[in-house]
């Protein structure tokens, strides 16, 4: 069994290691909160081993194997710097770092501990239907660009009406839209058609100086691909991949939980998997494969495959925040 430690008690880490517990090749070993007594309801509520308030002495104690990382996003690299030097692998929620020179550094330490793994909790582009996707746009003779959207409305925006600065909102945190919700298109988009050209960023921007939505280009040589997103307001809009007369379409960029292709005479075909019971379980069994059998030739290339598109999703982030204007204290570090 893999002995996992988590960081953060939210709710995206209570997904997950309900999904590590699916898998059935986890054990919980430690949780880490700052407060003692969320340490203690999270760690009883999942059965963890032990419950830490002091992060270091977790690494230490713990014997992990992989440590999750679901802090606030100006946290994680801090905290994946000090993992690596305990010889701990990463599972980190996106994004994972929250600029280019975050993330040279800790490529610089991975080579350092070279048995480490870093993974970034990317979960859509690990499902059934991500596949389904690939394989319907490895049947398209053109690809002509794409429109990805993923919007919906943040509960924690109505503490920002009411004057207040929630972490996800806030550039101390490397938070906004672009780091929330739009890193899930983002990822799609440099997963499926790889490194864009050039980008564009027009953010909307909210009263705690951070990005509340936007609109992002990314130009690759023969194609655009448009990326709308947003934690200010709600859309029910397809993304679509398009190709000469047919369409690969899914319910969002983000979910992808219904996907169809759609042919020149406007016939739909489901591609769509059965329904996950926890959308995190294919990312927690891929990750799995690669810790317990780091060297199977297969595991080695997914891995490279997943560590090209962390180090690219990275670099677009960067650009994009470069493009709109948007800087965060993280950056001057």
């Amino acid at each position: 069994m893999i002995r996992l430690g988590t960081v953060g008690t939210n709710w995206i880490t209570q997904q997950l290691v309900e999904a590590a517990e699916a898998s059935q090749q986890y054990e919980l070993a430690g949780i880490y909160s700052r407060e003692v007594a969320t340490a203690k309801a999270f760690g009883e509520r999942n059965h963890a081993q032990v419950n830490y308030t002091d992060y270091t002495q977790m690494l230490a104690q713990a014997g992990l194997d992989v440590v999750y990382i679901a802090s606030p996003n100006s946290l994680h690299f801090a905290q994946a710097l000090e993992a690596i030097k305990h010889d701990i692998s990463l599972i980190v929620e996106k994004p994972a770092f929250s600029n280019r020179r975050e993330m040279i550094a800790i490529q610089a330490a991975l080579a350092q501990h070279p048995k480490v793994k870093f993974f970034e909790a990317a979960r859509h582009v690990h499902t059934p239907n991500f596949h389904q996707i690939e394989r319907a746009m490895a049947g398209l003779p053109t690809i002509q660009g794409a429109n990805l959207t993923y919007m919906k409305y943040s509960s924690r925006y109505d503490q920002v009406l009411a004057g207040g600065r929630p972490n996800v909102f806030t550039p101390e945190f490397s938070g906004g839209a672009l780091q929330d919700l739009g890193v899930y298109p983002v990822y799609l988009a440099v997963a499926l058609f790889g490194q864009p050209e050039t980008v564009s960023y027009f953010p909307t921007m909210i009263a705690t100086g951070a990005d509340g939505k936007g609109l992002a280009v990314l130009r690759y040589a023969d194609f655009d691909v448009a990326v709308n997103f947003g934690k200010t307001s709600n859309s029910t809009a397809e993304s679509e991949i398009y190709g000469l007369k047919d369409t690969i379409a899914m319910d969002s960029a983000g979910e992808l939980t219904h996907v169809v292709f759609r042919d020149a005479t406007g016939q739909e075909q489901n591609l769509s998997e059965p329904a996950l019971s926890n959308p995190m379980i294919p990312e927690m069994e891929d990750f799995a494969r690669v810790l317990q059998d780091p060297d199977a030739p297969q595991n080695v290339a997914d891995y490279r495959r997943w560590l090209k598109w962390s180090l690219t999703v990275n670099q677009v982030l960067f650009d994009l925040r470069v493009a709109g204007n948007l800087r965060f204290p993280a950056d001057q570090n």
